[in-house]
């Protein structure tokens, strides 16, 4: 609570991509991912892009299906607009998630932004 009597709430809000004037919260990226039934895990980023100021992508973990980045989008693209369904999906192992489960948000958008390079 703030000294004037408002409250702030906190969260993932520093995390909402900005691409191309766009508003994308991860959130409801990842939800949409997880209901693929390759996808084991996932966490979206946003990584600086010189045409959308940043580019919505997507780590995540399959489950050993062969599931490839087409098959993700077209999935997206059956729940998202256009401009929230990741440009990159990048397939990983593990996230790596905290014992609490928590991601590793800075460490993963610099791995994306480094594979993307």
């Amino acid at each position: 609570m703030e000294s004037d009597g408002t409250i702030r709430l906190l969260g993932r809000g520093s995390a909402c991509i900005n691409t191309g004037g766009e508003k994308v919260y991860p959130e409801e990226v990842e939800l949409t991912l997880r209901s693929h039934a390759g996808v084991v895990d996932c966490v979206v980023v946003g990584v600086p892009d010189d045409r959308w100021g940043e580019m919505v992508v997507a780590l995540v973990e399959i489950d050993g299906a062969a599931v490839n980045e087409q098959d993700l989008a077209t999935h997206c693209r059956t729940m998202l607009a256009g401009y929230k369904i990741p440009k990159r999906f990048l397939s990983l192992e593990s996230l790596e998630r905290s014992p609490a489960g928590k991601a590793d948000y800075k460490r993963l958008r610099a791995l994306a932004a480094q594979a993307l390079e």
